[in-house]
């Protein structure tokens, strides 16, 4: 192989330019550059051989056979550019558009049924003078238990089988665990401080919660949303007024409620709230279980203790508070009987609504 000459290393460079002009494919095009550059090429083993040749040999040949690689590498990049361009044409011929066809209709999103349930229990509220508030979702236990007369060892604790968090209050916090709040209710004890005594308060708080809860008709994440009143002279009356109007708003002007004694450590008197059945208007079917009634809240008088964690004097004023599921209202008004379907995310799902 004599590699001193320009011979050799015009004869390859003339063999690879006329190779790659025959090539019709990108395939064909890496046949050649595996032919000539690759580790087995003919070029590599002539630049390999190089080194074998005496110090002052070496310069001229190696500077020689740079020469012929970047030809090479050159000639290639533009052939296979020349090849992808005529395929692009080809393509765009044969892929002719009638211009006079309709066209297709774009997928339109559209709400989540609980986005739709939510925003219209907060309508129903603000048109009867309540405001929306809002509350943080890492929630201190002073806030999501003891504020709500659950001190520490209150047995109701065990009803919020909670998700505790590694975090520290803020500096203006009570001191405590920090948890994922297990209700609203919380937003509740918040908005009474920074209102400092004023009145009236009327508040709705929708929000995210957490307990660990996972079934067809629990999830450990859900939707609740809370409401508080609280001024002078509010009664039980008033509060019942209220919650008859709204379910008769959101299930229908035919529907029925009627309240239960219960017990929260937050009210006291405490009631669930019932609604005639959405499924058989009352009459009795599997869903109601026969009795023509399906429980959708729990409520009752705001606790004192409660008024003064919030800032205000039980002696002065009263107020009333209750709670609902949205994602419980969500299933009712669309008949869905398991609530893990309104968080999978199927289209197939959310599309029927």
């Amino acid at each position: 192989m004599d590699l001193g000459t320009g011979a050799l290393w015009e004869r390859i460079r003339d063999a690879a330019l006329e190779a790659c002009r025959r090539s019709t494919t990108a395939a064909e095009i890496e046949q050649v550059r595996v032919a000539y550059l690759g580790r087995r090429g003919e070029l590599t083993a002539a630049l390999r051989e190089v080194g074998r040749l005496t110090p002052a040999e070496r310069p001229a040949a190696g500077e020689a056979g740079n020469r012929v690689r970047e030809a090479i590498e050159t000639a290639l990049a533009g052939r296979l550019m020349e090849i992808a361009d005529r395929e692009l044409v080809r393509r765009l011929q044969n892929e002719t558009v009638d211009v006079t066809l309709p066209g297709r209709r774009p997928a339109v999103g559209h709400s989540h049924p609980l986005s739709t349930a939510r925003r219209d229990i907060e309508r129903i509220f603000t048109s009867m003078g309540f405001a929306v508030a809002d509350g943080p979702e890492v929630e201190s236990d002073w806030y999501n238990f003891e504020a709500l007369n659950m001190p520490v060892g209150h047995p109701a604790r065990d009803m919020h089988d909670s998700f505790y968090v590694d975090a520290r209050p803020g500096p203006d916090e009570p001191a405590g665990r920090m948890l994922l709040r297990t209700h609203t209710s919380p937003v509740q004890i918040r908005y009474m401080r920074a209102r400092a005594g004023a009145l009236p308060v009327r508040i709705v708080a929708p929000g995210r919660i957490y307990r660990r809860d996972d079934d067809a008709t629990h999830s450990p994440m859900f939707h609740q949303i809370e409401g508080l009143l609280v001024d002078r002279d509010v009664t039980f009356a008033h509060l019942k007024g209220v919650l008859a109007e709204v379910a008769r708003r959101l299930f229908g002007p035919e529907t029925g409620l009627r309240l239960r004694p219960s017990y929260f450590p937050f009210t006291e008197p405490s009631a669930e709230a019932d609604a005639s059945c959405v499924f058989c208007r009352g009459t009795g079917c599997a869903t109601c279980k026969g009795s023509g009634w399906i429980e959708i809240l729990g409520c009752g008088m705001v606790h004192p203790r409660v008024l003064e964690f919030g800032g205000y004097d039980p002696e002065e004023v009263s107020g009333f508070a209750f709670g609902m599921g949205i994602d419980r209202v969500a299933m009712l008004r669309y008949r869905i009987h398991d609530i893990r379907l309104l968080f999978e995310g199927d289209l197939r799902f959310c599309e029927q609504f």
